[in-house]
């Protein structure tokens, strides 16, 4: 299924429509208090320390934005973390995390769909590998999915299943980047788009009754999945093209041959367990299903729950893990993720990653000739002319006054989420969101805009 197009149409009404709450008149959710952290002081912005709330007597251009979002009926509830060097991360939250009475306040804790944002976590995972000796960037995806080894690209992929042989092999640099070749259901059109409905080529999650639809047609595992991938028609021929799709889903697969065990098991054991991510999930357990926000979907200006949390896809274990698309987390654990990150790969003295293997991660990776300029912002994803891609995420290419700095590194998530981290400045910032479609509001830009504001304010 097409989820851009089922989005725009009437599939989310309709979908929406089978919930326990649809249709129903929502109350406006309260505005809650940001919990009690430190203020902080690094790079571009100085923020002092305070009394009382440190989060929104430092950022009250963030706070007025966050709140009005609420009180405006655009959301629920939302969250921000914001870090500055090695201060303690700054939390904002305002409402709930579903409509309704007695909901729990959006929270540092609360879960949320971060959909695209898994891609980051896959992209720097398999960038461990690469440290560890057992992968190379412009190693051949076949040496590890033997499957891969004879692709054919379409002719006219938007129109036709004619294919000719491709002249060079898919590698490990074009699934982190998105130059593989490789297709996406929400971008696909024409018969290749109906190849990937037919074969069950949809690694995401978005409903229960969705799920009872996709599931019988998915492949049961990551090997099953990566082997279907490898029987369908490029796109375009591997490293030539920047073009949005499942390339780190087939990269989980890569990781489990690469590394001797599950996706899953890898990624816990090398990145949440010593990061102390505490609440990341491919399934969310049912202990934790309290603290899960409801996602909703917008036709045009009414707001339904179309994955509430009592009944959560997400509490489902998926057909397999989806490197692409399918984590739930808390804002705290992605910030901790990109605290890694900006720390050059350590943590709370805690090493994961050598800074050699972040910056190569943060760099731009993409195949000489080609460049990115950017994705649907339905995607949740980053567009601009500055911008190159590394694991998994854009990444600036040049720092520019008064922007990110050369290798920030940044991705969103279709259901509204968004993060960046900027190295060079010591700086990073998740929201956290649930909603269809990612493109409602201009998160990103109103978001990063009062940020300014407040850096300004604090500067003078």
């Amino acid at each position: 299924m097409k989820l851009v197009h089922w989005i725009s149409t009437g599939g989310l009404a309709a979908l929406a429509a089978a919930t326990a709450y649809a249709q129903q008149a929502q109350p406006r959710p309260q505005i809650s208090s940001s919990p009690r952290v430190s203020s902080v002081k690094s790079g571009d912005i100085v923020v002092t320390e305070m009394p009382g709330d440190p989060a929104r007597a430092a950022l009250p251009n963030v706070e007025r934005l966050f709140d009005g979002y609420v009180r405006n009926g655009a959301m629920p509830g939302i969250v921000g973390a914001f870090g500055f060097g090695e201060r303690p991360t700054l939390f904002l939250a305002s409402g709930t995390i579903a409509d309704g009475e007695k909901q729990p306040f959006a929270g540092p804790d609360s879960l949320w769909r971060v959909y695209s944002m898994s891609k980051p976590i896959t992209g720097m995972a398999a960038m461990m590998l690469i440290e560890d000796g057992k992968l190379n960037l412009d190693d051949p995806v076949s040496k590890y999915i033997p499957a891969f080894k004879d692709m054919k690209v379409a002719t006219s992929p938007d129109t036709s299943l004619a294919t000719r042989p491709a002249t060079r092999p898919i590698t490990i640099r074009n699934l982190l980047t998105h130059t593989a070749g490789l297709g996406y259901t929400i971008v696909t059109k024409g018969p290749l788009l109906k190849e990937y409905e037919r074969l069950g080529i949809l690694p995401l999650s978005v409903s229960a009754a969705m799920e009872e639809k996709m599931r019988p047609v998915r492949p049961k595992s990551l090997e099953e999945f990566a082997n279907r991938v490898a029987t369908l028609p490029l796109i375009a021929e591997p490293g030539t093209k920047w073009s949005y799709s499942i390339g780190l889903d087939v990269m989980g697969r890569v990781i489990e041959v690469a590394s001797g065990m599950s996706f899953e098991r890898f990624v816990q054991t090398r990145l949440f367990d010593p990061l102390k991510m505490k609440s990341s999930f491919w399934q969310v357990p049912q202990s934790e299903i309290g603290r899960l926000a409801t996602n909703y979907a917008f036709v045009g200006d009414t707001r339904t729950p179309l994955d509430p949390a009592a009944n959560s896809v997400f509490a489902q274990r998926p057909s397999f893990p989806y490197g692409g698309a399918g984590l739930v987390m808390s804002a705290r654990d992605y910030d901790r993720f990109l605290h890694m990150i900006q720390d050059g790969g350590t943590l709370d003295g805690v090493r994961v990653m050598r800074p050699e293997t972040i910056a190569l991660a943060t760099s731009n990776l993409l195949p000489t000739g080609v460049t990115y300029g950017g994705v649907s912002s339905g995607t949740g994803g980053t567009k601009g002319s500055n911008m190159g891609f590394g694991a998994g995420g854009s990444v600036v290419l040049e720092t520019t006054p008064n922007g990110p700095g050369k290798g920030t590194y940044a991705w969103g998530g279709a259901a509204g989420t968004i993060a960046w981290v900027d190295p060079l400045k010591h700086s990073r910032g998740t929201v956290m969101v649930n909603y269809f479609p990612a493109d409602r509001i201009p998160l990103r830009e109103q978001v990063v805009a009062a940020l300014m504001q407040d850096a300004a304010r604090l500067r003078r």
